[in-house]
C-alpha cells in the first residue's frame, strides 16, 4: 500500500511538473494561448500605428512626434506602474544597462524609424515590411539553442512567402523606397528589442519595466527633440495630431507593448513573431476600411499564405 501511494506521489509530482512546463499540460496550453492572444492584440493595435503615423507625416516631424509618443504612453502607465518602478529603483538601477539596451533598441531606434519612414513610403508598406522581423525574431531564438520545430519552421517560411509575394505586388521583383529601407531598419531593431525581453530579469516587474523603458527612451531623444525643435520649429496643435499622438502613445505603446512583453515572456519571441505575421493582413483590413485601398487576387492570395503560416506555426508545440 505504502509503495503504491508513493508510486502515486511520483506520478502526480511528474505530471504537475509537466503541467508547468510552456507548452505542455493543460497549465501550459492555456498560457500557451493566452500569450498568443497577446501578441494578437499587440499586432492588432500596432496595425493602427502605421495609419496613425502615416497620418502625421509632414505635420509632426519624426523625431517630436516619437518623443510626445514617450511622454504621453509613460503619464498613461504611470498611475498603474509607478508604484512597482519606485519599490524596485535599486533593481532597475542594478539592471540599468540592461534596460537601457532593450529601450534603445525597442522604444528609441524602433518608433524613431518607423516615424522617419512614414514620410516617404505608404502605411500598407510599412506594415507589409515589419512583418518581416519574425524571421530575424526565429534566427535569434535559434542562435540561443530554441529548437523550432519542423512544424514552426514551415509556418514561419510559408508566411514570409506570403510577406514577399505581399511586399512584390504578387511577383518576387521588388522596388524599395527610402521610407522602405528605413522600415527594414527599423523591423531589424523590433527583432532585437523582442529577442532581449527574453533575458528581462525575472525579479523587475513587468510594469516597472515598462515605464521605465518609456521615461528613458523620452530621456534618449530629448537633445535630437532640441535640436529638431530648433531647426525644423514646432508643429501645430490640432486635432489631426492630438488625435494620432494619443493613439500611438497611449494604444500603441502603452497597451501594445504591455501585451507583448507579456506575451514574449509566456510563448517566447519566435512564437509570439509568427503572430505578428498577421500585421500586414490588419493593415491591409484596415486600409480598406478607413482609407479605401483595394485589396487584389495578388494579395488576397498572399494573406491566405500569412494566415496559413501563422495557424501551422502557432499551432506547434514548444
Amino acid at each position: 500500500m505504502a509503495v503504491t501511494d508513493r508510486t502515486r506521489t511520483v506520478q502526480q509530482d511528474q505530471q504537475d511538473r509537466q503541467d508547468q512546463q510552456p507548452g505542455t499540460g493543460q497549465g501550459g496550453k492555456t498560457a500557451a494561448g493566452i500569450g498568443v492572444l497577446l501578441a494578437l492584440l499587440a499586432t492588432v493595435v500596432w496595425s493602427g500605428s502605421f495609419v496613425a503615423t502615416r497620418g502625421m507625416a509632414g505635420s509632426v516631424p519624426p523625431v517630436q512626434a516619437v518623443f510626445w509618443r514617450w511622454i504621453i504612453a509613460a503619464v498613461a502607465v504611470a498611475p498603474f506602474a509607478a508604484r512597482q518602478a519606485w519599490q524596485q529603483r535599486a533593481l532597475l538601477r542594478r539592471h540599468l544597462g540592461y534596460v537601457s539596451l532593450a529601450t534603445l533598441f525597442g522604444v528609441t531606434l524602433y518608433n524613431t524609424l518607423v516615424h522617419q519612414a512614414g514620410l516617404t513610403t505608404s502605411a500598407s508598406n510599412m506594415g507589409m515590411i515589419m512583418a518581416a522581423s519574425p524571421v530575424i525574431m526565429a534566427l535569434y531564438a535559434r542562435l540561443g539553442g530554441e529548437r523550432l520545430g519542423l512544424r514552426r519552421t514551415f509556418g514561419m517560411l510559408l508566411a514570409a512567402f506570403g510577406v514577399l509575394l505581399l511586399v512584390g505586388h504578387g511577383s518576387l521583383g521588388f522596388d524599395f523606397s527610402a521610407g522602405d529601407l528605413w522600415m527594414f531598419g527599423a523591423a531589424l531593431s523590433f527583432a532585437s528589442y523582442s529577442a532581449l525581453l527574453k533575458r528581462k530579469p525575472a525579479e523587475i516587474g513587468g510594469l516597472a519595466f515598462l515605464i521605465t523603458t518609456f521615461v528613458l527612451g523620452a530621456l534618449m531623444l530629448a537633445p535630437a527633440y532640441a535640436v529638431s525643435v530648433a531647426v525644423q520649429g514646432g508643429f501645430e496643435v490640432r486635432p489631426g495630431t492630438v488625435g494620432p499622438l494619443l493613439y500611438v502613445g497611449v494604444f500603441s505603446s502603452a497597451v501594445a507593448f504591455f501585451a507583448w512583453n507579456k506575451a514574449v515572456s509566456v510563448i517566447g519571441a519566435a512564437r509570439a513573431g509568427v503572430v505578428y505575421y498577421l500585421q500586414p493582413v490588419c493593415v491591409a483590413g484596415l486600409g480598406l476600411l478607413l482609407l479605401g485601398e483595394r485589396t487584389g487576387p495578388a494579395e488576397l492570395l498572399s494573406m491566405a499564405l500569412i494566415l496559413g503560416g501563422v495557424g501551422l506555426a502557432s499551432a506547434a508545440r514548444r
